[in-house]
């Protein structure tokens, strides 16, 4: 009894030590290679920042239609959508929910079920569609730390939470202090009558359907990465109507600062029912 629970937890916590800030920071410093390697893939972007925001420029813009404005929002958002015909002809006019925005749009669609990993929990497939080497697939939602800011205690049994190359973190835990921290910070941020992110990805319902990376597995020997993680600063330049998709708070609310997003992309074509693998060490910077 005693070493099968003992060889569960070793399962697990091989799948999640990459996540676990502190074994990260200990063996990336304990191995000069492999910090190398790190920063030498890290010096170029897969895809550039704005192939990046026309992505999710495109798909945000259906979900706003699709949604619906409220009656505090249809006077500031009229002329702006008169100006997306286009893009709504593109992908298909109205759309009923946030995944058929995304088969529309972006010409896959996913979801989390039960990973195809032993033990490993919930992981993310591509259930509709075709996903092209080089797109935007996910995003890692959650609060955005500088390194000079707490976590200690969000950090506590998280395994969610993600480490940029420049130290920043994001806490991608939907549950308990994270979920609380998130919720505060983005009630913070409200200006007027729009909202600056989208905590829905909080709920089993996130109405960006792409807000759901925290939940893709490390890759195996078996199962080799098909998507990375590549950071992206949102422009300033970002409509303020769509930002109630982006699934990212700062913690503080300095507004000098880029908020920061981290996308998964593609790494080759990905077809319908594959999951999705990341490998944890690599990031985009």
């Amino acid at each position: 009894m005693f070493r099968t629970a003992l060889a569960r937890f070793q399962k697990k916590w091989k799948s999640y030590r990459h996540r676990f800030v502190p074994w990260v920071v200990l063996n990336l410093s304990k191995n000069d290679k492999t910090l190398r390697e790190v920063k030498e893939r890290s010096k170029d972007k897969l895809v550039p920042d704005e192939e990046v925001s026309q992505s999710l420029l495109r798909l945000f813009r259906v979900l706003l239609r699709s949604h619906g404005a409220n009656h505090e929002l249809r006077a500031a958002q009229t002329h702006f959508l008169t100006q997306t015909t286009s893009v709504d002809e593109q992908c298909g006019g109205n759309v009923d929910c946030g995944h058929d925005a995304m088969l529309r749009c972006l010409g896959f669609c996913i979801d989390r079920k039960s990973s195809t990993l032993p033990f490993a929990g919930t992981g993310v497939f591509v259930t509709k569609g075709f996903v092209p080497k080089g797109a935007t697939v996910a995003m890692y939602p959650g609060t955005v730390y500088q390194a000079y800011e707490p976590i200690l205690l969000q950090s506590i049994r998280n395994p969610f939470v993600f480490r940029c190359i420049d130290g920043v973190l994001i806490d991608g835990n939907d549950k308990g202090i994270s979920k609380m921290v998130f919720k505060s910070c983005s009630g913070r941020d409200r200006i007027g009558p729009f909202m600056m992110s989208d905590p829905s990805w909080l709920t089993a319902t996130p109405q960006n359907p792409l807000a759901v990376g925290q939940y893709v597995n490390n890759c195996s020997n078996e199962w080799p990465a098909n998507v990375c993680y590549q950071e992206y600063d949102v422009p300033h330049k970002f409509p303020m109507e769509l930002r109630q998709y982006l699934p990212n708070v700062n913690y503080s609310s300095d507004t000098r600062r880029p908020l920061r997003c981290v996308v998964l992309v593609s790494l080759r074509d990905i077809t319908a029912g594959e999951e999705l693998f990341s490998n944890y060490y690599t990031i985009v910077h």
